[in-house]
């Protein structure tokens, strides 16, 4: 067999492999993030379930958009009263959760964001007109959220996706989102009100200046005109000063900047079009040096966090449950076919086809990855070392990853919402 042939082979068995995921997550209240009994896995999620919602969208499968549509009716139904939105539900045994010794700031945007997409997707009016005293609510939470008024949400210890990692304050992934949940907030106004709502248009503008100017280091000695803190960029450039041109900085509080490079943010930063071309080709550069040869897949953080660390004593300390960021693990440079898939996407959007096809094919070997004797286990993320499955297996957004890679090279666009 040739190489061609093996390599059409696994992308077409993964493909078909990531579609039977999704049906399984799929009940008739949403997408569960995991159909195993792991933990808490077996339940509606914001964040898992609206990824899982945008790969579903790409398939144009009437049940699989079906089951988008009900995630987001099912997390508007218990949004708590001040606008949050649960970061997951059990609606079968009324359990509720908005996020554990903080609320999850990531919840409510990817709630937004997702209502909008399954909107433009699916044209569903009806759907969006009963959404919108929800998407309200949540848009004046996001605001208080701001707690200075200055135009960055303030997000607490584990208040994001990376509930079990070192990184708060003014941190670059939240910021990211809030953007794309306030483009789509101003799309459902223009739409349904035939008119601009220009006060939202100028936050939009400002918020993308001031991620522009406070998350990416330039070699030199200016400070940008929107820096949130003078002091507080200088110094962060200078105790970073090896980061500087390389990536965007995960994020910033009063005690100063994060310097670790963390995946997700700097997908999205060229994904959401934030960032200017040099700078998604630097990001490149970089990804590449920190990608396992021989399996393309990216790790959520890197440098990974060793017991000799400064910070090693602090990590071990956050966990819910058990502590799960060993070296090369989890947060902690554990590999990520979720994140990957956005980065295909990313890539794919740019012309990047040959390198796009390189890390789909990493997701499609990290899915096909056995556990417990079985194939196809679509692991949580990979180790960063063994290379082995980590985490819960038939995670829903692995399998969503491996979609979403797919239609993005066959030229669909994973967000259908305005970025200017």
């Amino acid at each position: 067999m040739s190489r061609h042939t093996a390599s059409s082979d696994i992308e077409e068995n993964g493909y078909q492999k990531a579609c039977e995921l999704l049906h399984e997550c799929r009940t008739r209240v949403g997408f569960l993030a995991s159909p195993t009994d792991n933990d808490n896995y077996r339940r509606i999620w914001s964040r898992d379930g609206v990824i899982l919602s945008l790969a579903a969208l790409l398939t144009g499968e009437s049940e699989l958009i079906e089951a988008s549509r009900e995630t987001l009716q099912t997390l508007a139904r218990y949004q708590g009263p001040h606008g949050e939105i649960p970061s997951n539900v059990d609606p079968a045994a009324q359990r509720v959760s908005y996020g554990g010794t903080t609320g999850r700031i990531d919840a409510c945007l990817w709630f937004v964001i997702g209502c909008g997409e399954y909107w433009k997707a699916s044209g569903d009016r009806e759907f969006i007109e009963k959404m919108v005293p929800v998407l309200e609510n949540i848009r004046f939470l996001l605001g208080a959220w701001e707690f200075n008024n200055r135009g960055l949400i303030y997000v607490p210890q584990a208040g994001d996706w990376a509930d079990e990692y070192l990184h708060s304050g003014y941190v670059l992934y939240d910021q990211l989102l809030y953007l794309q949940a306030l483009r789509s907030l101003r799309t459902v106004h223009q739409d349904l009100q035939g008119t601009s709502d220009h006060p939202l248009k100028e936050r939009i503008a400002h918020l993308k200046h001031l991620i522009q100017a406070n998350y990416w280091f330039h070699n030199g000695e200016g400070i940008p005109d929107d820096a949130y803190h003078e002091v507080l960029y200088r110094k962060g450039r200078e105790a970073a000063s090896g980061c500087a041109g390389r990536y965007w900085m995960p994020f910033f509080s009063p005690t100063g900047y994060g310097y670790r490079f963390d995946a997700f943010a700097n997908i999205l930063a060229s994904l959401l079009d934030v960032a200017e071309e040099k700078q998604s080709e630097a990001v490149d550069d970089f990804i590449h040096s920190i990608t396992p040869k021989k399996l393309s897949l990216i790790p959520a953080f890197h440098p990974v966090i060793h017991p000799p660390d400064q910070d090693w004593t602090d990590l071990q300390m956050t966990f819910s449950y058990t502590f799960k960021n060993k070296p090369h693990e989890y947060h902690n440079g554990g590999l990520w076919p979720m994140l990957t898939g956005f980065y295909v996407a990313d890539l794919a959007s740019r012309g990047k086809d040959s390198l796009a096809r390189q890390y789909l094919a990493g997701i499609h070997q990290a899915n096909a990855l056995d556990s417990d004797d079985e194939a196809w286990s679509f692991p949580e993320f990979v180790h960063g070392r063994k290379l082995t499955p980590g985490g819960t297996r038939k995670q829903g957004w692995s399998a969503a990853a491996a979609l979403i890679g797919h239609w993005a090279l066959k030229g669909k666009s994973l967000f259908r919402i305005d970025h200017d």
